[in-house]
């Protein structure tokens, strides 16, 4: 893992890197008491597990009983990995002002950590439980990423444990299906692009990224490689937008989507597909994706990127047909059973819901796409448990780019459903979601730019995803 760690660091920029692991407004520690506004005395309590994970619990004076616990997201191997309970400290403070009690734990590894997470969240609750000397009336599982991730996994299997769920920008697609998907992508780079690069087994995690960004900076160079990377981006419905807090690039604005998506490719999807997957098959024991039976060509006409591939393929005198022939008669992976029941269990989603869940996801998210919550909606649909499920959206690109405000709204809204008992659809429409966030005033409605915080107006949204290209749920 130092290898690759050492890759990520010389190839990839520092506030991109910064970006992957903490997303929104930087806090991976604790959070600040107070603030974003006035919280009494507040105590702070640490400590660390048998299996070497850490936790951070905070409590105000005035705690009214309800605690949120954070998940945090992905960490690099070999990065610094501290006990985390809030994705953020403006949100951090408000939380603390306003009588809510916080904690969260790391993981006891790093990397593709569902296995301990879900252990080392509970054990966060029992000592929450020891040390406070009081058990919560109300407990809410929230985080982001693939905490989100993990706050789903809280929810389907320790129901008993958590009042409800806030997954944000969560992998909630589960496991098998976002390896899947990761693997179509780099299937399709390999045979088109860069033959030399492993998909699977990955023995040298350092030279194959090296490899794969080299092949990907010479393919943009060029007009057939731009719809070469443009049809790859399509099999993992990567968006064509990139930066937040700028425009969105117009619907035919198919150059422009595509220069997006290889920044999406190169700065953060790559390291995960052509590196950090060799952790992944180190702790499953084996590879555990396929693309046995998959047909690129029906996967392509159901992308929101097809115009896209059809214009630049067209642009470049270049035979659509051609190449997904040539996808279509290479050899196919297959997954190890064993590593493929273990990625299954670490882990995917049976839809059957007992608790209400509240998902926020904005709408330019390359790393955790949109469509997870298709594939999650769907999971739950076949489960019959749409009503204790809604799910939210946010116009702007990044993962996890929220704002303060907009995360205040939307632990508010699952507070308000816990309250009532019902979701109130109509205090759910993005003008409703807005008008609170901006209520809450110039100190939440912020987001962090590359020089300090900037003032970003909620952007709740209207919004349906596309179909998640390749779902897998625990009930496939």
């Amino acid at each position: 893992m130092k290898q690759i760690n050492r890759a990520l660091r010389l190839l990839l920029p520092v506030a991109v890197l910064a970006a992957l692991l903490s997303p929104g407004l930087p806090a991976q520690a604790s959070t600040a008491a107070g603030a974003g506004g006035g919280a009494s005395a507040v105590t702070k309590l640490t400590g660390t597990f048998k299996d070497g994970a850490t936790y951070l619990i905070q409590v105000p004076a005035n705690w009214n009983g309800t605690l949120f616990l954070y998940s945090h997201g992905y960490v690099v191997p070999g990065t610094n990995n501290p006990a985390t309970d809030v994705g953020d400290p403006v949100t951090g403070g408000w939380m603390l002002s306003h009588g809510y009690a916080l904690a969260g734990s790391s993981y006891a590894i790093t990397g593709w950590a569902i296995q301990s997470a879900l252990l080392d969240q509970i054990r966060t609750l029992n000592v929450f439980n020891q040390r406070i000397g009081k058990k919560p009336t109300t407990t809410i599982a929230w985080g982001h990423s693939l905490g989100g991730m993990i706050t789903a996994g809280l929810a389907q299997q320790y129901p008993s444990r958590f009042n409800a769920a806030l997954p944000m920008c969560g992998v909630v697609s589960g496991g098998i299906a976002t390896w899947n998907t990761a693997l179509d992508a780099a299937f399709a780079f390999q045979q088109l692009i860069d033959p030399s690069v492993q998909v699977v087994n990955i023995t040298n995690p350092g030279t194959n990224l090296t490899s794969a960004l080299q092949a990907a900076q010479a393919a943009q160079k060029t007009a057939a490689g731009r719809a070469r990377l443009a049809l790859s981006s399509a099999l993992s419905d990567t968006p064509g937008w990139f930066t937040p807090l700028s425009a969105q690039p117009g619907p035919t604005a198919y150059a422009a989507q595509e220069a997006n998506q290889y920044l999406w490719a190169s700065q953060v999807d790559y390291p995960f597909a052509f590196a950090l997957r060799a952790q992944l098959e180190a702790l499953a024991g084996g590879n555990p994706s396929w693309n046995t039976g998959v047909n690129y060509f029906k996967d392509l006409l159901k992308s929101p990127s097809l115009n896209e591939v059809l214009d630049l393929y067209h642009k470049a005198g270049l035979s659509l047909d051609a190449d997904l022939a040539t996808l279509a008669a290479a050899p196919r992976v297959s997954a190890d059973p064993a590593a493929s029941t273990y990625l299954r269990k670490h882990i995917t989603y049976d839809g059957n819901l007992t608790i209400p869940v509240l998902t926020m996801h904005t709408i330019g998210d390359g790393l955790v796409v949109p469509e997870n919550e298709s594939a999650y909606s769907g999971a739950v649909a076949k489960a019959g448990k749409s009503a204790l499920l809604r799910q939210i959206f946010v116009d702007r690109a990044g993962h996890c780019a929220f704002t303060p405000a907009e995360t205040i709204t939307a632990a508010k809204t699952l507070l308000n459903r816990l309250k009532t008992g019902q979701w109130n659809d109509g205090a759910l429409t993005p003008a409703q979601m807005n008008t609170k966030a901006a209520a809450l005033g110039p100190k939440f409605n912020i987001f962090s730019g590359p020089n300090g915080p900037v003032a970003t107006p909620p952007g709740f949204l209207s919004y349906i995803p596309a179909p998640y290209l390749r779902p897998f749920n625990r009930k496939s």
